[in-house]
C-alpha cells in the first residue's frame, strides 16, 4: 500500500460515527474498511456506532450480512478494523430500542458508550467522518 502515514509526532484520531445498519447493507463496509485502513496508516481511530449501527454488533448479525451479493462478510470488516488497531463504541441509548441486551454483543466491542461519551470523542477528535 502506497501513501503518506503520519509521523511520530503526528498522531491523529478520527472518529467515524456509523448509524448504518442491515436495513442499509450496501453501506455497513464502508466504514469499518476505512477505519483499518487509517488505523494501518497510524491514525488513532474510534468507530462508534449509533442508531441502527448497533444491530451489526448483535451476535450473528453481521456474521450473515453482506455489503453487497457474493461479497465478504460484514463480521470481516468488523475483524479487519480491530486487527488494524481501531475501537469499537456502541451506543448504550440505542440499544433498547433495537431489544439488544449488553451480553448479545460480539467480542469485537470495545466499549458501550453514552451519548455525553460521543459528545466527549467529538469535541476532542482531528477528524471526524458519518457514515
Amino acid at each position: 500500500m502506497s501513501g503518506h502515514y503520519l509521523e511520530d509526532d503526528e498522531e491523529k484520531q478520527v472518529v467515524i460515527v456509523m448509524t448504518s445498519g442491515p436495513s442499509t447493507a450496501h453501506r455497513c463496509a464502508t466504514p469499518f474498511y476505512l477505519g483499518a485502513l487509517l488505523s494501518s496508516m497510524d491514525a488513532e481511530v474510534k468507530i462508534f456506532c449509533t442508531m441502527e449501527a448497533v444491530r451489526l454488533m448483535q451476535k450473528g448479525v453481521a456474521e450473515n450480512l453482506s455489503a453487497m451479493e457474493g461479497g465478504k462478510r460484514v463480521i470481516e470488516f468488523i475483524r479487519d478494523a480491530k486487527n488494524a488497531g481501531a475501537e469499537i463504541h456502541v451506543c448504550r441509548p440505542a440499544l433498547p430500542g433495537y431489544d439488544i441486551p449488553a451480553e448479545d454483543l460480539i467480542e469485537e466491542v470495545d466499549h458501550v458508550a453514552s451519548a455525553g461519551d460521543l459528545a466527549d470523542l467529538i469535541l476532542s477528535t482531528d477528524r471526524l467522518l458519518f457514515f
